[in-house]
């Protein structure tokens, strides 16, 4: 049983614990089975699960009477990382389908008019529609204002060349939030975002692309792809913002995705080391162990701190977090890497044989370090947020 003594801390207000307890309910009953060797259609069930059980309600805001089908008025960045740092102990492909809902319609709920997010928003929060962040290029990852996607004006509508890469729900999502350049000015400062449903004439799947944990992944191609006017996202060239403040919202649900798997592998750690017999004693009574055990419990509670820190400062606070999301981001994933690293180690040659939960998780967390901002991309955002300060 995982360590629940962080929702007494004082980030935390009446609506949080109820959350986590009722979910990690709702998972125990629910995601046991998950088969995952049909990935899509697993994300796919389990979006209208969620959807179904009022989770997804979470990761987008209620607006004016509800309208919006969220959960409360806004998106509540404590709440979204309890979701994910309790689905992501349970099932990382759970994780993954709550996290692409919010991040794959957060650019609707932050700069779409109302007609957008009356369309969209409330069929993200029942799970009818999979969502999709279309932001990542071949030549522009973590250098996002080096895209070359472009849209050009012609009437009421946008026309779209160009392609896009790594796009998780690329493939069975029903749109795509999309960021292109529209040329208003150079770099970050030209580039728009649009809503560009799945069907749209144009729009291509051009690429499957598999992965070590295996999630829905696919480069994308628009060729002369014709987009409404009324669909673009904020308004010309503001793009690169929306895009930001989308991961300011969601980079701390990273971290909050880390800690539930690195939480997950410490309760596997403990397990093995109580109940492994070696040298006439258990592994637990070795004391390099307990030095294992003790690194991990420390860094977890560490990165909790931060992640959360993040979260409340967002939610209470009213403020951007630019530099703590990345400090919560980078400490979280880092953390947990090593927090599994250590408890796969416990299992020796087992820790390695394929569908071991430790092995499972030495898998789904490495992908956490790249996504949404590389580490090192991420002590670039703190050292600069630091150098305006000064």
């Amino acid at each position: 049983m995982s360590d629940k003594t962080w929702l007494e801390w004082p980030f935390f207000d009446e609506r949080h614990t109820p959350l986590a307890q009722e979910l990690d309910k709702w998972c125990e009953a629910t995601l046991a089975d998950i088969d995952h060797h049909d990935t899509d259609e697993a994300c796919r069930q389990l979006v209208r699960a969620m959807g179904k059980a009022g989770w997804l309600k979470v990761a987008v805001p209620s607006g004016p009477d509800g309208a919006w089908g969220g959960r409360w008025p806004q998106i509540d960045s404590r709440a979204v990382c309890i979701v994910r740092e309790t689905l992501a102990r349970h099932e990382g492909l759970a994780d993954f389908a709550f996290a692409m809902q919010g991040l794959g319609s957060g650019a609707i709920s932050i700069a779409g008019s109302d007609a957008l997010r009356k369309q969209y928003l409330p069929r993200v929060a029942s799970g009818e529609a999979i969502a999709a962040f279309a932001l990542t290029e071949p030549e522009a990852g973590s250098d996002v204002a080096a895209m070359s996607c472009s849209a050009v004006r012609d009437g009421d509508h946008y026309v779209i060349n160009g392609e896009k890469t790594w796009i998780s729900n690329g493939g069975i999502a029903d749109f795509y939030c999309l960021f292109v350049r529209t040329g208003e000015a150079p770099g970050a400062r030209g580039i728009s975002a649009f809503v560009v449903d799945a069907n749209t004439p144009g729009l291509h799947i051009a690429e499957r692309l598999d992965v070590i944990a295996p999630h829905p992944l696919a480069r994308l191609e628009f060729k002369d792809c014709r987009v409404p006017v009324s669909h673009m996202l904020g308004e010309p060239g503001q793009g690169f913002k929306v895009a930001m403040m989308t991961l300011d919202i969601f980079r701390a649900s990273v971290a909050g995705a880390a800690l539930g798997f690195a939480r997950r592998a410490l309760d596997e750690g403990l397990h093995r080391a109580r109940t492994r017999k070696m040298f006439g004693q258990t592994l637990a009574d070795l004391q390099l162990t307990q030095a294992a055990l003790g690194d991990m419990a420390m860094e977890i509670d560490a990165a909790a701190l931060l992640t959360y820190r993040a979260a409340w400062k967002r939610d209470v606070q009213g403020q951007r977090t630019t530099r703590e999301a990345a400090m919560a981001k980078m400490a979280a994933t880092e953390s947990a890497q090593r927090v599994i690293d250590r408890a796969l180690q416990m299992f020796g040659g087992l820790g390695v044989k394929s569908g071991m939960p430790v092995e499972k998780l030495y898998r789904e967390i490495r992908a956490l370090r790249i996504y949404e901002g590389a580490t090192e991309v991420q002590k670039l955002i703190i050292a600069r947020e630091l150098l305006k300060e000064a």
